[in-house]
């Protein structure tokens, strides 16, 4: 401990920028001043890129913080926050680098701010190694939600690889507490639907082979039901460059919802891309959680800061997930526990993630 500096190592478990999105997220917070060494080091580029950057620079201007080592490519950085003010904040990546991964270390501060917040983010809505910005708006929001508050996510425009460009503008009211979650029946698949896209120079035709692929491929497994995979041609005027890909969501009785999505790239099949968004989705019914693998780690900082006791019944737990919980745990009060589940069915490989949260209370309200 530098002073009262809480250390943090970029480099353990799935060492990678979600440990520096969950630390700094909750340093803003609790008001923990925070130094992250080794950055990304189990990355094959450590350090800093543009998208790590611009989620640290936004942060920064969210609670009037400060921020050292702040450049492309550094392994350490310290933070100093302040206190979180609403109003209108802008990250631009200036890449595809995406803006989910922006609105995931912004949207827990801003939740907690002294009033309503809009927040303007710039860069990849449909990015590898991240979830796609239709993910956020089609699962993301309605199960995050369950913790008692609501956003309103408006895609201005969609943006792809390499160059980006697109903007999502987030707008959300401050809570003086988040309630705690129950997400452990899976209930039956009710429907089936999603969307595949294709954007810029690429014919409607892929979306439709997409699409077809995938509703084959999970029709081997689900015959009786209908499943609704819309081909969209994404306006011109509302994407930037050349894109392409699917996502598949399930509803289940109880309101759970579960995604397998793809991108398409060059090279790559149309009916690889639906076929491999048909499998994802089919692995993550095929455990009995009532979460995707996606969404598992997203709860975890919502959990450890809800008043009460959350329960989530996943499917086996993701490097991301156990990293999630560990910086959570380090830094907040929040204690969480994982048991395997006793199963009626013992092929299902489920476990129960529970928390005892920290109950944070927004100062400002």
């Amino acid at each position: 401990m530098d002073g009262d500096r809480v250390e943090i190592d970029g480099g353990i478990m799935e060492g990678g920028g979600q440990i520096l999105r969950v630390s700094t997220a909750l340093s803003c917070l609790l008001g923990l001043p925070l130094r992250v060494r080794r950055i990304r080091a189990g990355r094959s580029q450590p350090g800093l890129r543009p998208q790590h950057l611009s989620g640290l620079e936004m942060i920064r201007d969210l609670c009037d913080g400060k921020l050292n080592g702040g450049e492309i490519g550094s392994t350490e950085i310290t933070f100093t926050p302040g206190k979180i003010k609403g109003g209108t904040h802008i990250a631009d990546t200036k890449t595809a680098g995406s803006v989910c991964l922006l609105m995931q270390v912004a949207m827990p501060c801003v939740l907690f701010a002294a009033s309503p917040s809009e927040l303007h983010l710039k860069g990849g809505t449909n990015a590898e190694m991240a979830p796609q910005i239709d993910y956020t708006v089609m699962v993301f929001k309605p199960i995050v939600e369950k913790f008692n508050f609501t956003f309103n996510c408006d895609i201005k425009r969609r943006g792809y690889y390499p160059q980006g460009g697109g903007e999502v503008v987030v707008q959300m009211s401050p809570v003086k507490e988040l309630s705690p979650i129950n997400l452990t029946e899976r209930g039956t698949v009710t429907k089936i639907y999603g969307r595949a896209f294709v954007a810029g120079a690429l014919p409607i035709k892929l979306a439709k082979d997409m699409s077809a692929a995938a509703v084959r491929c999970i029709r081997r497994e689900i015959r009786d039901l209908y499943i609704n995979i819309q081909p969209v041609r994404e306006p011109d005027d509302q994407a930037v460059g050349t894109g392409s890909g699917i996502i598949i969501v399930a509803e289940t009785s109880t309101g759970c919802l579960l995604a397998g999505s793809s991108l398409g790239k060059r090279g790559k099949n149309a009916d690889k891309v639906g076929i491999e968004a048909a499998e994802k989705l089919l692995q993550n019914l095929k455990h009995g959680g009532t979460v995707d693998d996606s969404l598992q780690d997203q709860l975890i900082i919502f959990m450890a800061l809800a008043k009460g006791v959350s329960r989530v019944k996943s499917g086996p737990i993701t490097l991301h997930t156990q990293t999630a919980i560990h910086f959570a745990e380090q830094l907040t009060k929040a204690k969480f526990t994982v048991t395997k589940s006793e199963e009626e069915d013992p092929s299902n490989d489920t476990y129960m993630i529970e928390c005892q949260g920290m109950g944070m209370i927004n100062p400002n309200l």
